[in-house]
């Protein structure tokens, strides 16, 4: 579990407004509805009021957003009044949110000391078994990318498998603002619970963009985090039945 701390106690679990089914709380995502009568993201889940629960990617919320789809009627249930509005651009509004979550994970790791830039540090915390995320700007070179998922390979025995890191689709110049450092062309995690708390972020993020709009190597940020027995749950998609 991600949260040895407390194993018998189960995440809250929220219903997806349009597929009906249910997940973890942290893997979907809410809208909450503003003052103005604005339909929003809330991706912190801190706004007050009622609030509605999504799990789909963008695609299926674009489509489900149309003349014939369901979502103003899955709001209105959920608010439990018509008296609102969606934005035309609630898609781009919750991508642009999750975004800057993600960044923001990103900025709070580093200002911890659970990240590390710079690919000889990497490659050196990598071959020592000390590394339990690997992330890449999506303008990482090939040969980089692939000289440290060798190194995260030897340092944790798994040499012949498929352990990689996960390229972003951010460049260096966003990374390295996010990071408050100079030319972040690759991270890497440290620390077991700050790659859970960043493979969140960014599972959701990337999940809800689609892999159209994620570079190779397209996994989830769980999957490329940590070998198994060192990360927790992989993350959960709840994108069908709309």
């Amino acid at each position: 579990m991600r949260h040895p701390r407390n194993d018998t106690v189960a995440a809250p679990t929220r219903t997806c407004i349009l597929g009906r089914e249910q997940a973890a709380r942290g893997a979907l995502i809410r809208l909450a509805l503003a003052p103005d009568g604005q339909v929003l993201p809330d991706v912190r889940a801190k706004a007050p009021g009622r609030g509605a629960w999504i799990g789909v990617n963008r695609a299926e919320l674009i489509a489900a957003a149309g003349p014939k789809g369901k979502l103003r009627g899955a709001l209105a249930r959920a608010f439990k009044t018509n008296d609102f509005a969606i934005p035309d651009d609630l898609p781009d509004l919750i991508a642009a949110a999750l975004e800057r979550n993600a960044l923001d994970r990103l900025g709070l790791e580093s200002r911890a000391g659970t990240l590390l830039t710079g690919a000889e540090r990497i490659e050196a915390a990598a071959r020592e078994g000390k590394l339990h995320a690997l992330y890449h700007a999506a303008d990482a070179g090939a040969d980089g990318r692939g000289r440290l998922a060798q190194a995260w390979r030897v340092g944790t025995d798994r040499e012949g498998s498929d352990l990689k890191g996960l390229a972003l689709p951010l460049n260096r110049p966003i990374l390295s603002m996010a990071l408050g450092r100079e030319n972040v062309v690759h991270i890497g995690v440290t620390d077991r619970m700050a790659a859970a708390r960043l493979g969140d972020a960014l599972d959701r993020w990337l999940q809800f963009i689609g892999p159209e709009l994620t570079p190779a190597p397209c996994e989830t940020a769980s999957q490329g985090a940590s070998p198994p027995g060192q990360s927790g749950q992989p993350a959960v998609t709840t994108r069908r039945g709309i």
